[in-house]
């Protein structure tokens, strides 16, 4: 069993370690958050249970790819966090989906795509992050359902 051990000296920058140090690699990186939100829809032109009324607590996973700057960041997760509040989620939660999103029928599939683009527009504004691009965005209606969105299948380049 280790022993707790509190570190003897907390490591500053320009005297443990150089700014120059910070970026360890050059390499293509993903990083990925998580969000929740709560939305109600129905389907168009459906015979099941969801072509009434009904609700989700749906889970986005975004997936972003980019070469990190001198510090060794890609983009921060806290920024991805103000993106999706500022852009996405203003129009998905606690929202009637058929109403807040382009017309469309509010399938997984269609808004996945829907949030892919929002974010893609989103990364263009900002310019800022080093060759951030969206690789994907998985969207959970339920916990064992999803559709995804890729970047090699919606962006040709």
């Amino acid at each position: 069993m280790s022993e707790f051990r509190i570190v003897d000296k907390l490591q500053k920058i320009d005297e443990d370690i150089q700014k120059g140090q910070l970026k360890y690699h050059s390499k293509r990186v993903l990083v990925s958050k998580e969000f929740t939100f709560d939305a109600a829809h129905h389907l168009h032109n459906y015979e099941g249970k969801c072509k009434n009324l009904h609700g989700h607590t749906y889970r986005a996973v975004l997936g972003l790819s980019g070469y990190t700057d001198e510090r060794g960041l890609m983009i921060d997760f806290g920024d991805i966090k103000e993106i999706w509040k500022q852009k996405i989620e203003i129009y998905l939660d606690h929202r009637y989906l058929n109403e807040t999103l382009p017309p469309m029928n509010t399938t997984a599939e269609n808004i996945v795509v829907w949030i892919y683009e929002k974010l893609v527009e989103a990364l263009l504004e900002e310019k800022r992050y080093n060759g951030a691009r969206v690789e994907f965005i998985q969207l959970y209606e339920t916990p064992t359902s999803y559709a995804e969105a890729r970047r090699e299948w919606l962006e040709v380049e």
